[in-house]
């Protein structure tokens, strides 16, 4: 296990609380690939209010239900870090082989759920211990997603166009589900009954009911979908290349609008309440918030060089 050293770890945490966030303020923790580190911004006043080392190139992110904590992972340093987010700090490093990209956290906070780009495998990660288990799920897995009851795991196989389920219980391959052209980003709705996968390369969201296990829509968006965000009865997707957020209807799946953001948006999530949309920046270095009824882009924050925020990055406060 790889330890920050106790002096920069201080010095984050210091940095945090001397920039404390009003009490009960919800939290967007946004990775940044080029600088190597954690931006975390107070969503109410669109502020950053700490910045946290990660190295290894972050990427993907995922907060506790709790909020306790947030998981990052380091492709190019082959681990998951581990951040307590009310201290600001990080806590440990858990060393993974491969490729650690995209991840998702079990509802009970027990396990962390990491795909490994590079072997075929998702691990099974015990926040205190490391890797418990591992499966193979397919080529280049990217996104992971938890069913709101633990039970399955989504896993987005981006080279075999495909979404491979697992039991988290036995922590065995389930199946396999056809979509569109390398899906990445994988989001299920907070009943359970439907997922969604953002299909890279034939720009469309692959609408899946989950009790069946088949594709139910393909709804076609932007140049280069790569996340999808759920509030107020439409879908939000991040469309890389062509600079916007399409926007769709979850019940008829027509499309609504597109909003123009910055350059090359990757992750997007939604506020508790459904009212905001934020969306992270990669090549433009910004963190933006948008009405989820206007449309309206509301306020944009400065982030690390490179924010990709791939992952569940919202932090929010009961």
């Amino acid at each position: 296990m790889i330890v920050k050293s106790w002096g920069r770890a201080a010095r984050a945490a210091l940095l945090g609380l001397a920039l404390a966030s009003p009490a009960g303020a919800d939290e967007a923790f946004v990775t940044n690939q080029g600088s190597g580190d954690l931006t975390i911004v107070d969503l109410s006043t669109m502020a950053p209010v700490a910045t946290l080392p990660i190295g290894g190139k972050p990427a993907g992110v995922a907060v506790s239900a709790d909020g306790a904590r947030a998981y990052v992972t380091s492709p190019e340093g082959k681990y998951l870090s581990v951040v307590d987010t009310r201290e600001r700090r990080v806590l440990r490093k858990i060393p993974l082989e491969g490729g650690p990209l995209g991840l998702a956290v079990a509802p009970d906070g027990k396990r962390v759920y990491v795909a490994d780009m590079y072997e075929q495998r998702l691990f099974s990660v015990d926040p205190e211990s490391g890797v418990v288990a591992t499966a193979q799920v397919g080529v280049t897995p990217s996104g992971v997603a938890v069913t709101p009851d633990g039970r399955t795991i989504l896993v987005a196989i981006r080279d075999a166009n495909k979404i491979a389920f697992v039991d988290a219980a036995s922590f065995q391959k389930l199946g396999e589900l056809e979509v569109g052209r390398h899906p990445f980003g994988v989001t299920i709705d907070a009943d359970g009954k439907r997922a969604y996968s953002a299909n890279v390369e034939s720009d469309d969201i692959s609408v899946i009911d989950l009790s069946s296990r088949r594709v139910i829509a393909r709804v076609k968006v932007g140049k280069r979908p790569y996340c999808v965000a759920l509030a107020q009865g439409r879908g939000f997707v991040t469309d890389q290349y062509a600079e916007s957020v399409s926007v769709f209807d979850l019940s008829t799946f027509a499309p609504v609008a597109q909003v123009k953001v910055g350059e090359y948006p990757e992750g997007i999530g939604a506020s508790r309440d459904g009212k905001t949309i934020y969306v992270a920046n990669w090549f433009t270095n910004e963190f933006w918030s948008i009405a989820a009824d206007s449309l309206k882009v509301i306020a944009k924050a400065k982030t690390g060089d490179g924010p990709r925020a791939f992952g569940a990055f919202i932090r929010a406060m009961n």
